[in-house]
Formats: structure tokens, C-alpha cells, sequence
């Protein structure tokens, strides 16, 4: 079946539109009240964070006062990045965590999206019953007990405490550091555990005005931080996104990895170690055909789950990995933390860096993956209409995966949270990627969709 509302990351949208406004946060938010309500006979806990957006206090009071009309109580963590809000599910013992953000998307944008009580991000079967309530229930409808809420006295203390303490302390001494927190979620606690570890920091993005997260700054934009890691000379360039889930980083030279490279980093290191839970790193779709080759020839295996940081998860539990993530920066390392953590992904980055003999920064640690060509493109559509209907898309992929075989591969996809057509082409033959990613361009327009 297929969701209404929820998208690959949780309701997401303009400020203003048809699904984020505080009527429809309101019914949402009592949605969720009603179905975490129906599965605990105690009165339900419901933690409620966001980040800096300037839309963010008014949907949050209209979600909490849902939440609050459906008999749950809530815990308001004010802005905080999304995995410190995961963690804090675990820490008070919530059934549900909530956050309002729209990740690295501009301020105009925001977005709800939940976790369960392990700190997961919600099954779609869950988002779709969450639904169904939101559709059928009366609006009016009251439970019989009205929740309360509070704010959260320890203000991510523990958040903080715990990612300080993967480091020894005053691990980080000596070190120069470029962080940029994207004027979001992160613009305090990632320079509190940063601090605390001994770093000496460069801050960008640390400003939030509430109409500047993303705003030229942060994982959207890393060619700032890496000017800025040339001219401190500093070991490492840390960008995370507006919500804190993801991280770009630049090696000493100032040039930007990409999520895959960071993942090969920590993937080996782990398998030279005997740290990585079955010799198996969970990567997208959307990850290169060379990190399987890289992982496979040092003993490991890859497994690969549909896009999105979710099914990575919910993969890695099923099968009891330990870690995995995608090319885009969301990391995940499930026995620390049950939510990608940007922060976190920067400091075992560092870790491997700190325990590494021989390594000269991590511009070596990066030559780790030798990437198959790859090219990418997000193209601006018009409507994402039922893929059945493309045709001539359609069969310039079937051509393409036909001509290049095993060595190389075609994705298309609509983006779940904006108008984009997202396409990938990879090969181990450079000039196939771009006469092959011309080709699909061309027939998306032959489809009517630019």
C-alpha cells in the first residue's frame, strides 16, 4: 500500500502547503498520539525535538498540542539534532520520538518525521496506519486523559556525554579542526563534544537566524569548508546537514569525501580489527560498484537495501550488522547509536585516523576505494507520473544495463521529498557513464517530463 502522506524521510514540504501547516501538524500529531495510545497501557511518552528553521516553534506547538489531545505526554528537547532526539527516545524510555525538521533542504521547507521506541525511524506499515487515523478519525476527538508536556532539563547533556566519551579524553588535543554545523540542529553540541575532546575549532554555520540553515553552509555546500581547512591547515574538514544525520568531510588537502569514501575507511579498518558484525557493511542502491570490490577483496561482503538511511536500518537489525550507510553521508553504527549520526560518523572517522600506522591524513585513508566512473544528476520534473507510463525512459535503461552487463548499472528515481528525477549512471568505462546519462536525459524529455 502505498503512503499518502509520509515520504522517504517523514512529512515533508513548503511551509504553508497542504501538509505542513499547523492544522495539519495538529492532526498528525494526534494521528501519532492515537497509535502509540492503542499499544501501551501506561500513559505514553512522546519525545519532541527540531531544528532552527524559523517554521519550527509553530509546527511544534501545533504537533505537541495533538499529541497532547490524544492523552500523550511529551518531553520537548527544543532544537537538537535528530540523533540526539533518537537517543533521547532510548533515554527516557519514550514510546515515540518526533522531530521537526527538513534535513538539507532550504528554510522555506519543513518536515515531521518519527521513531519508534527504539530509536528507529517508524516501518512504512506504521507511517500507514498513522495515516488511516489521521484520515478517519473525528478532528474534534479527544481522549479521555490530556497529556502533558515539559521541557527536557538536561538539554542533550547526555547527548553530548556520549559522543565525547568515544575518545580518550583530550583525544583531539593538537588538533585543528573546520566545522560547520550549517547554521542547524547541531550549531551547539557539535562544538561542545568537539571542545570537550581538546580540538581547537574553526566554526562556520554556527549562526542560526532561523532562515539561514543550508544557506550556502553545511553538507550542501563543503567547498567553503575545505577553503577553510587550506588556510588553518587543519587535519580534517567536518560539514553536517540541517538536522545533524549527515556528514561531508574534507581530508587536509581541502578536498571533499564522499559518503562512500567514508564508509570504505570505516568498513576495512573494522574488518582489519574483526569489528565488523558478520564482515558485512549494508550500503544503498545508490552506493559504488567499487566499494563492493574494495570490501570483497579485503574478506568482506556488501549487502545493498532499496534508497533511504531507514532500510539501511532496518537492515543492519534484521541481520545484526553494525554498520552501514549511504553515498549521500547518513552513517549508521547501530551498537552506539539506532539513528544516522553525522557527528558521530566524524569522530570514528578520527578514530581510524588516530589508530592508523602509517597514515599521512586522511588523503591516504581515502585511496582505501578505488571508485568505478559514476555520474548523477538531479533533473527538475514537472510531475512524477506512474513509471509504467515511461516509455522511452524505460527502455533506454533496459538498453543501457543490457550493453554494460555486470560492470556497470542504471538508476532512476523520483525524489521522495522534492520534484526531482534522480538519475545514476556508473561503468567501469568513463565514456559510457556520460553517453549513457545523455541518453536517459534525452528520454526524459522525449517522456514529457522537463
Amino acid at each position: 500500500m502505498k503512503r499518502k502522506y509520509f515520504g522517504t524521510d517523514g512529512v515533508r514540504g513548503r511551509v504553508g502547503g497542504e501538509w505542513i501547516n499547523p492544522e495539519f501538524a495538529r492532526r498528525l500529531g494526534f494521528a501519532a498520539g492515537a497509535y502509540l495510545r492503542a499499544r501501551t497501557e501506561a500513559a505514553p511518552l512522546v519525545v519532541v525535538g527540531r531544528d532552527t528553521r524559523y517554521s519550527g516553534p509553530e509546527i511544534e506547538n501545533a504537533l505537541v498540542q495533538g499529541l497532547t489531545e490524544s492523552g500523550a505526554d511529551v518531553l520537548r528537547t527544543g532544537v537538537a539534532p535528530t540523533p540526539a532526539v533518537a537517543m533521547a527516545v532510548l533515554h527516557f524510555r519514550a514510546g515515540l520520538g518526533a522531530v521537526i525538521t527538513a534535513s538539507h533542504n532550504p528554510a522555506h521547507d519543513n518536515g515531521i518525521k518519527f521513531f519508534s521506541a527504539s530509536g528507529a525511524k517508524l516501518r512504512d506499515q506504521d507511517e500507514i496506519e498513522i495515516e488511516s487515523i489521521i484520515d478517519a478519525s473525528d478532528r474534534g476527538e479527544r481522549a479521555g486523559r490530556a497529556g502533558s508536556q515539559k521541557e527536557a532539563a538536561e538539554n542533550g547533556a547526555f547527548y553530548v556525554d556520549k559522543l565525547a566519551g568515544l575518545l580518550p579524553a583530550d583525544g583531539l588535543a593538537g588538533w585543528n579542526i573546520v566545522l560547520d554545523t550549517a547554521n542547524g540542529a547541531g550549531y551547539r553540541t557539535a562544538p561542545a563534544v568537539l571542545r570537550r575532546l581538546g580540538a581547537r575549532l574553526v566554526t562556520l554555520g554556527d549562526a542560526p537566524d532561523g532562515y539561514n540553515i543550508n544557506d550556502g553552509v553545511g553538507s550542501q555546500h563543503p567547498e567553503r569548508m575545505g577553503e577553510r581547512v587550506r588556510e588553518e591547515g587543519a587535519a580534517i574538514g567536518i560539514a553536517l546537514d540541517g538536522d545533524g544525520d549527515r556528514i561531508v568531510l574534507s581530508d587536509e588537502t581541502g578536498t571533499v569525501l564522499d559518503g562512500d569514501e567514508v564508509l570504505a575507511i570505516l568498513a576495512l579498518s573494522a574488518l582489519r580489527r574483526g569489528a565488523l558484525a558478520h564482515d558485512t557493511l549494508v550500503v544503498t542502491k545508490q552506493s559504488n560498484l567499487g566499494l563492493d570490490e574494495a570490501i570483497r577483496n579485503a574478506g568482506g561482503r556488501v549487502e545493498r537495501t532499496d534508497i533511504g538511511d531507514r532500510y539501511v536500518a532496518e537492515r543492519m537489525i534484521a541481520g545484526g550488522f553494525n554498520l552501514g550507510g549511504e553515498s549521500s553521508g547518513h552513517i549508521l553504527f547501530t551498537d552506539i547509536s539506532p539513528a544516522g549520526d553525522g557527528l558521530l560518523a566524524a569522530l570514528k572517522v578520527i578514530e581510524v585516523m588516530r589508530e592508523t600506522p602509517g597514515a599521512q591524513g586522511l588523503s591516504a585513508l581515502r585511496s582505501w576505494l578505488r571508485r568505478y566512473p559514476q555520474r548523477s544528476e538531479s533533473l527538475t520534473v514537472r510531475a512524477k507520473p506512474d513509471w509504467a507510463t515511461l516509455v522511452h525512459l524505460s527502455a533506454i535503461i533496459r538498453e543501457a544495463e543490457r550493453a554494460m552487463g555486470k560492470e556497470g548499472r542504471v538508476l532512476a528515481r523520483f525524489s521522495g521529498t522534492e520534484p526531482k528525477l534522480r538519475l545514476l549512471v556508473e561503468s567501469r568505462e568513463a565514456a559510457q557513464v556520460s553517453e549513457w546519462m545523455d541518453k536517459l536525459r534525452e528520454a526524459a524529455g522525449r517522456d514529457g517530463l522537463l
